[in-house]
């Protein structure tokens, strides 16, 4: 090996030169390139935290337009369900009231039929009785009475008969 008297003169130290040269050229223009992409991979990260906050903000408004809209359907369920039982029973009052109106016509009527068939019962059985008596009225009449006491009982009912009018 050659030992140089000056080390410019050494082809190592302008290997060495020519080195430190090419790293600091390709640093340069290498490092603003990974600076540039740091960068970029920074400005998407903060963008991807910035899509992920507006899509946890989104799911939470979402989660509570669903919880309030389960709760309206709730309140909503419970009303109908309140108003289906008011109406049932109302219906139920109704039908009972109803059903109680038709059980008393029904009992009027029977009573009406039984008033008429006991009338008419009472009717048949006066008719019955006085055609009886006025037959055996006719008997005893026919067997006891005269002439005479026939003449002073139509003369007594003759003159009985203005008083019976006003009566």
């Amino acid at each position: 090996m050659h030992h140089y008297e000056h080390f410019w003169l050494d082809p190592k130290f302008w290997v060495g030169v020519s080195f430190v040269v090419f790293v600091l050229l390709v640093a340069r223009k290498g490092w603003a390139q990974v600076v540039s992409m740091l960068d970029a991979r920074g400005e998407k990260v903060r963008n991807e935290l910035s899509e992920a906050a507006r899509l946890r903000e989104e799911a939470e408004a979402m989660l509570k337009q669903a919880e309030a809209d389960r709760a309206a359907a709730l309140t909503e369920a419970e009303q109908l369900l309140s108003r289906a039982k008011a109406e049932a029973v109302r219906l139920a009052e109704a039908a009972a009231a109803e059903a109680e109106a038709a059980t008393k016509r029904r009992e009027r009527m029977a009573m009406d039929r039984i008033a008429a068939a006991e009338a008419g019962a009472v009717a048949e059985v006066r008719e019955a009785a006085a055609e009886i008596a006025a037959a055996a009225a006719r008997k005893v009449i026919a067997a006891r009475v005269t002439a005479e006491a026939d003449a002073a009982l139509i003369d007594r009912a003759v003159a009985d008969l203005p008083r019976a009018l006003r009566a």
